[in-house]
């Protein structure tokens, strides 16, 4: 089976490998176009591995459709992609396209898929490879994985260790059950599930009233990206590593304590004792080199 791989970064990479590894036949390989000075590690692979990589700019373009024909490939593996693309380009290849999401669809379609569970205090989520369609992570199920967030769980290493190594041997999977022929299209219920948009700076912003565990999932959520934050001393203070705690006595956004765990500020029921940091213009910190270098105190308000 003739196999083009679309995709980028490091899940992009490790797909276009662990199909290589395996002897399939990939015909060519696509990636999101350049930005800044870093190589995609996709991009970099597939040139090492003797591959024209191919980076339109956009996929509204009959040329782009063309060259993808081109290739006469039986299917395209979707392995993180961000640009639209359309119908006229997913149905191309024999068998069409296929592409990795990481959620439960038709759970946290979206972009920030990983982050939402977390942040909504979810206790599983998950991966499904479907068939794109023309909507946006509306299309039929091939298949699907389950994964429990645990109550430490971050962004980072919900992905990592769970929905990354799953995804690319789901990747897999599924192109084995299209090259066999038995691959499902379970239809989702275009009436059933949830659509979040990025999880942007201004939805890490943390509110000190709110609940210690609703804080927590919020800075477990954006860690590391986007990051939650409060304000200190007129600057934009992040905050990664924390845990909460119930017995805390304090105004909403008050350190309430500073030990060698870290600080402890109060929230609304309970506090959080904040662990690692990042003061805007300056890297991360733990809390004891933070409370050394600003001269932090008891008493002092957070947000």
């Amino acid at each position: 089976m003739r196999i083009v791989v679309h995709g980028q970064q490091a899940f992009g990479k490790s797909v276009l490998e662990a199909l290589l590894d395996r002897g399939d036949d990939v015909v060519a390989v696509y990636c999101a176009p350049d930005k800044g000075t870093r190589t995609d590690p996709l991009k970099e692979y597939a040139l090492e591995k003797g591959f024209e990589v191919n980076q339109p700019a956009s996929w509204k373009d009959a040329a782009v459709w063309e060259k993808l024909k081109s290739h006469n490939a039986d299917l395209c593996v979707m392995a993180y992609v961000t640009l639209f693309v359309p119908e006229e380009a997913l149905n191309i290849p024999t068998h069409g396209s296929i592409q990795y999401h990481p959620s439960l669809l038709p759970m946290h379609k979206g972009p920030s898929s990983i982050n939402w569970p977390i942040i909504f205090g979810e206790k599983k989520t998950g991966l499904s490879i479907f068939w794109p369609d023309k909507g946006l992570d509306t299309g039929p199920i091939l298949l699907q994985k389950e994964v429990e967030i645990g109550p430490e769980d971050t962004l980072g290493s919900l992905y990592f260790n769970s929905l990354y190594p799953m995804g690319v041997d789901a990747m897999l999977e599924g192109v084995d059950m299209v090259k066999a022929g038995n691959a499902p299209k379970l239809a989702q219920d275009p009436d059933a599930g949830t659509y979040e948009g990025w999880c942007r700076a201004e939805d890490a912003k943390i509110d000190w009233s709110k609940p210690a565990a609703d804080v927590f999932n919020l800075i477990r959520g954006c860690n590391p990206q986007p990051g939650a934050w409060t304000e200190f001393d007129g600057k934009k203070l992040q905050i990664f590593d924390s845990k909460p705690v119930t017995s805390v006595s304090g105004k909403p956004g008050e350190i309430v304590d500073i030990d060698d765990d870290g600080l402890t500020i109060a929230a609304g029921e309970g506090g959080i004792v904040v662990q690692r940091v990042r003061l805007d213009g300056s890297s991360k910190a733990t809390a004891a080199e933070f409370v050394n270098d600003a001269g932090i105190g008891k008493g002092q308000t957070m947000g």
